[in-house]
């Protein structure tokens, strides 16, 4: 007969929430083997036998966020118009931020480098690409640089004006945020995107 799995995927996810709650509100400094499992209700032992360490843990975090950033911005989809399928990935970019806010922070404000070292890894994340796929359709034949620079400045506005959100700094309920998102969207896309 088959020892009973002591640690499964439920635990696995808890201890992901935990810990990306943790270093949202705390800094990733805060994060300990010990204090991740006495929030989730487990051992130190689970937390080890599951993701083998403090550092993996963290990592596992960030990974679990971009896998649930990428199912986001394929649920955009892609249509036979480039221009609204890129305004569909800005707004998936911001109802996964406003669903997820924890995750997204690790992933976008951890305090240390990622874990291949190189930030300039952003650009090759398949989450990244799919904007900068998007783009490249809309500006059809246009150099690489010149998709790569338009992807980067929607990528810089998307993700400023939601972190700003975020913060509670933008006025207006949940309405008023999201058509003042759309409005600022159209405005810097129609002079990014322009031939």
């Amino acid at each position: 007969m088959a020892r009973p799995r002591l640690h499964d995927d439920a635990l696995r996810a808890r201890l992901l929430e935990v810990t990306s709650r943790m270093i949202s509100d705390d800094g990733e400094a805060a994060v300990t083997v010990r204090r991740v499992a006495a929030a989730a209700g487990t051992s130190a032992s689970a937390v080890y036998a599951l993701l083998g360490s403090r550092e993996a843990l963290v990592e596992a975090v960030s990974e679990e966020g971009f896998r649930r950033f990428a199912e986001h911005l394929a649920a955009a989809g892609q249509s036979d118009d480039p221009a609204a399928d890129v305004r569909a990935l800005g707004v998936a970019y911001r109802a996964f931020a406003l669903a997820d806010p924890h995750f997204y922070r690790v992933m976008f404000y951890r305090g240390v480098s990622p874990a291949d070292g190189d930030p300039a890894s952003a650009v090759d994340r398949p989450t990244f690409r799919v904007l900068h796929d998007a783009v490249a359709r809309v500006l059809d034949g246009a150099p690489e640089e010149r998709v790569l620079g338009a992807a980067l400045g929607l990528w810089g506005l998307v993700h400023g004006l939601v972190s700003l959100e975020l913060a509670g700094l933008l006025p207006g309920d949940e309405d008023a945020r999201a058509a003042a998102f759309a409005q600022a969207g159209r405005a810097v896309a129609a002079a990014l995107l322009s031939p």
